[in-house]
């Protein structure tokens, strides 16, 4: 029998299930909750999270499983956790909230709110040390002088989350039309956050942002401005070759921790890869492309194969640890690689940039592309028609291939 049973343990959401038996004593989102803070006149810690989020995985091992920790919270606040999947309307207003506060937003998101559910303060992931601090210093404010500081805080931010994004943004009725010179503005904007290397917003993390790019590829039509084709075309292009893009199950995990879109954060989200569908779908009825193509179709593959249930509907993510692993099942180490491919293993390496020493973390390597086929071919001396045949081969037999019509390719170069 566990040693703890909390509130969560008579729900269904499998992300509120995984901490039924926390030190901490849960409540999930409802009244219940709500009416015990404001009968013991207790904030009300609200910590947000959904179940394939790695850092919300990080945070349950490192806090809410440990008893010192769960302790503090349980004394000082009335505790509720949702799971953002199940209730994305709770997850909309503590995350506007967090932003009105000034603060990056993400999850695990964890906020403090007054007994009336009016939020003060917030932010995101803390390493145990840094969250005993802040729960401590919280608690005894609220229950000391400071309180009526921390309530007129609520007040301000609850005022913000009431007023329209019309008000808020001052935007009247004609914001619906745009002039040619703010929708010029708006272009120059973007493109001044663009990385012009490696594609995408100058940033890391990196997110695809599909809404961004299909908002471009109309601009382009609109415009013909070449400079955000090439934009376009470049982050496209380096997405799909990097490791953001499962090169060997197909899919996009849901964001690129580096700027290079090689180390992704493994989870994928079932709505990103809807998203990125729709994106390179339409990029490639305006470019022919051919990568774009594969790429829609491998992708709608692994939805089918991987967040298809058996009654026909979706899930909606696959975690980011495998086995309590981050990434176990996306990254391999050379002799991984040379066990499972044989002689074909130096191929496929230099294919997709695998070395011994690793691209990535403990000597393992994240499968990505720098080149193009017809590049990749010319480099190593291969027939085109050769390296497409080797390629196909392998991804239909898992990589462990069979001679093509082409002969065995050569192994000297790699």
């Amino acid at each position: 029998m566990p040693a703890y049973t909390n509130f969560l343990s008579r729900e269904t959401s499998p992300y509120l299930l995984q901490h039924a038996h926390n030190p901490v004593n849960w409540y999930p989102w409802g009244e219940e909750a709500l009416q015990k803070a404001r009968a013991e006149q207790k904030p009300i810690l609200v910590s947000i999270g959904y179940a394939a989020c790695h850092w919300c995985h990080v945070m349950e091992r490192e806090s809410f499983e440990n008893e010192p920790i769960a302790q503090i919270m349980n004394e000082y606040f009335v505790c509720i956790k949702v799971d953002r999947e199940e209730r994305p309307d709770v997850d909309q207003v503590y995350m506007d909230a967090v932003h009105a506060m000034g603060v990056q937003g993400g999850w695990p998101l964890n906020v403090f709110l007054n007994p009336d559910a009016k939020p003060f303060y917030g932010g995101t992931y803390f390493p145990p040390r840094n969250w005993t601090q802040l729960l401590t210093s919280i608690g005894q404010a609220y229950q000391g002088e400071h309180r009526a500081e921390l309530d007129e805080s609520a007040e301000q931010f609850a005022n913000i989350l009431q007023t329209s994004d019309l008000a808020k943004y001052s935007l009247g009725p004609a914001a619906a039309t745009v002039s040619d010179k703010q929708f010029e503005l708006l272009l120059d904007n973007l493109g001044g956050k663009f990385d012009r290397e490696r594609g995408g917003l100058n940033r890391a993390p990196k997110f695809p942002m599909p809404s961004v790019w299909r908002f471009l590829l109309r601009a382009h039509h609109l415009t013909g401005n070449q400079d955000l084709f090439d934009q376009i075309n470049r982050t496209l292009r380096e997405m799909a070759w990097g490791g953001i893009y499962d090169q060997a199950g197909g899919g996009f995990a849901r964001y690129s921790v580096d700027e290079e879109w090689l180390a992704p954060h493994f989870e994928k989200m079932l709505y990103d890869n809807g998203q990125l569908v729709s994106l390179y779908v339409e990029a490639y009825q305006a470019t022919k492309d051919e990568l774009y193509k594969k790429v829609v179709y491998d992708t709608v593959e692994f939805v089918r194969r991987e967040l298809t249930s058996p009654e026909g509907g979706f899930y909606s993510s696959l975690d980011a640890d495998s086995e309590g692993v981050e990434g176990k099942f996306y990254v391999f180490t050379k002799n991984e690689l040379r066990d499972i491919l044989g002689d074909e293993e130096l191929m496929f390496s230099a294919y997709y940039n695998c070395t011994a020493a690793g691209n990535w973390e403990h000597g393992q390597n994240i499968l990505h592309r720098r080149q193009s086929n017809e590049d990749f071919a010319l480099a190593h001396e291969i027939a085109p028609r050769c390296l497409r045949s080797w390629w196909r081969a392998g991804r239909k037999r898992s990589w462990r291939l069979v001679p093509s019509a082409c002969g065995p390719l050569p192994t000297t170069r790699f």
